[in-house]
């Protein structure tokens, strides 16, 4: 089973761009669905962005055009680009694993923290 460490958040100015990394530990990295979640302070988590084993990737309709997901699965990492950041993108972020067969077999990171400030 992997595990998950997250990287990359911090404080940006809105309108501007951070890249969060997500590095997986373990072995067979390629056989997990990852995604990306968030959760602001006083409200529930909730999904930014997924992409599959296979590449085919998803976004929340917040996020469209403006986040992209991808993973090198040759370092064993997820990423994902965000840019033109607003206020309330600020959340801590969460990266999590889902086996491609096993979707029971799941795993969270410890969570980065994105604070945009207007």
């Amino acid at each position: 089973q992997v595990q998950l460490v997250e990287s990359g958040g911090g404080l940006v100015q809105a309108g501007g761009s951070l890249r969060l990394s997500c590095a997986a530990s373990g072995k067979l990295f390629s056989i997990y669905n990852m995604g990306w979640y968030r959760q602001a302070p006083g409200k529930q988590r909730e999904l930014v962005a997924t992409i599959t084993s296979g590449g085919s990737t998803n976004y929340a309709d917040s996020v469209k055009g403006r986040f992209t997901i991808s993973r090198d699965n040759a370092k064993n990492t997820a990423y994902l680009q965000m840019n033109n950041l607003k206020p309330e993108d600020t959340a801590v972020y969460y990266c999590n694993a889902k086996h491609i067969v096993v979707s029971t077999l799941e795993v969270w990171g410890q969570g980065t923290l994105v604070t945009v400030s207007s």
